[in-house]
C-alpha cells in the first residue's frame, strides 16, 4: 500500500488539531478514576497494530499488524505476545479489523481487499472474501453476531458488508465475493468523495441490530439487520468524533477516539435509539487508541502509535508496541 494511502487513513480533517490539544488527566484523577497499565507487549519495530480479538474459549487475544499484515497472539496471562500468522501471509500486507468466532475461526480484514477467515486449530485458511471490481475500498472493522454472521464496515463506501455462515461453508477452501448488504447512503450526511466515514461496527445480544460509527461526522447509527433500516442514535453528552473501534457489553458502549487519544464509556436505552455519555478518559498513554475489547479485568486497549511514524504522522515510535489494559472506566 502506498505511502499516500496510509497517511489518510484514520485522519478527519481536525485530527491535527485534536492530538495538539491532548492533555493528561490531574493527578487527583489519576489516583480515583480508570488506571492504564501494559496488558502484553507486541513484536517487532514496525507492528502499528489496529485491530485485536478475544477467543473467549481459551482467553487467548489476537493482533493485527497494520503496516505489515501479521498477526500476533498472546496466550492467556501472557505478557508477551507472539507472531502467529506472518508478515506477507496469503500475500496479505495490512491487517486492521479481527474476530474470532464461536466456531474457533479467526477473521482478518486486509483493508484493500477483503476479509480472510482462519481455523485457529491449525491456522489454515478457510476462505477469502473479497471486494469485486476495482472501486475504492477500506474494509475496516468487523462484528460476528450472535447466529454467526459477520458484518464489515468500509470506509471510503458507506456500506456494510456481509458474510452468512452458509457463505463461509460454500467458499471454504477457495475465494468468494464480499458483497454490501446494507447501503447507508441515505441515512449519512453528504460527505465529498474519500472521505471516510464508517469504522467500527457493534451487534447487540441478539444480533438484530447493529450500531456503527462515523468517524468523520461523530455520530453513531443503529442498523436493523432484517431489514436494513438505519437510524441515526441521539448522542447525549458527547459525540464520537475519531470514532474507531467499539465494543458493547450488555448496554454499555465503549469507545475509542484515535486521534484525541480518548476512550469514552456510553450507556445505551433499551430500544438502542439513545446513548449518554457516562465517562470519558483522554491521555497521552493511550498512542493512539484504535480497537478495544472488554474483559472481566478491564479493557484491552490497541496502542496503534500511528502518529509516530505510521499512517498518521511521522516520528519514531516507542518500543516494543504493547496492548493496554484498562480499568475504572
Amino acid at each position: 500500500m502506498s505511502r499516500s494511502i496510509h497517511r489518510r487513513t484514520f485522519l478527519t480533517a481536525t485530527a491535527a488539531t485534536a492530538l495538539a490539544v491532548t492533555v493528561a488527566p490531574s493527578p487527583a484523577r489519576a489516583a480515583t478514576g480508570p488506571r492504564i497499565s501494559t496488558a502484553f507487549t507486541l513484536p517487532g519495530d514496525r507492528a502499528y497494530p489496529e485491530g485485536i480479538a478475544l477467543d473467549v474459549r481459551t482467553g487467548d487475544a489476537y493482533v493485527g499488524s497494520y503496516t505489515t499484515g501479521a498477526v500476533y497472539r498472546a496466550a492467556a496471562g501472557s505478557r508477551a505476545a507472539e507472531v502467529y500468522l506472518p508478515a506477507g501471509t496469503d500475500g496479505r500486507t495490512t491487517a486492521n479489523g479481527l474476530k474470532v468466532d464461536r466456531a474457533g475461526r479467526l477473521w482478518v480484514i486486509d483493508s484493500t481487499a477483503g476479509i480472510d477467515v482462519y481455523d485457529l486449530r491449525d491456522r489454515s485458511l478457510v476462505a477469502r472474501f473479497e471486494v469485486p471490481g476495482g472501486d475504492s475500498r477500506f474494509v475496516n472493522d468487523l462484528v460476528i453476531a450472535a447466529d454467526g454472521t459477520a458484518y464489515a464496515t468500509d470506509s471510503l463506501r458507506p456500506v456494510i458488508y456481509r458474510v452468512t455462515p452458509d457463505e463461509v461453508a460454500r467458499a471454504r477452501g477457495g475465494r468468494a465475493p464480499l458483497t454490501a448488504h446494507y447501503d447507508l447512503t441515505d441515512a449519512l450526511p453528504p460527505r465529498p468523495s474519500g472521505t471516510y466515514t464508517l469504522n467500527g461496527i457493534v451487534a447487540d445480544a441478539t444480533g438484530r441490530l447493529l450500531f456503527v460509527v462515523d468517524m468523520t461526522g461523530g455520530g453513531l447509527y443503529r442498523v436493523h439487520t432484517a431489514t436494513g433500516a438505519t437510524s441515526q442514535v441521539t448522542l447525549q453528552g458527547g459525540d464520537l468524533t475519531h470514532g474507531d473501534g467499539l465494543e458493547l457489553h450488555h448496554r454499555t458502549l465503549w469507545a475509542a477516539h484515535n486521534a484525541t487519544n480518548t476512550l469514552t464509556r456510553w450507556h445505551l436505552d433499551p430500544a438502542g435509539t439513545t446513548a449518554r455519555v457516562h465517562r470519558r478518559l483522554t491521555d497521552p498513554a493511550l498512542q493512539t487508541p484504535t480497537t478495544l475489547a472488554h474483559t472481566p479485568q478491564g479493557l484491552l486497549v490497541v496502542r496503534s502509535q500511528f502518529d509516530k511514524g505510521g499512517p498518521m504522522g511521522p516520528g519514531v515510535p516507542q518500543t516494543p508496541f504493547t496492548v493496554a489494559r484498562v480499568t475504572g472506566l
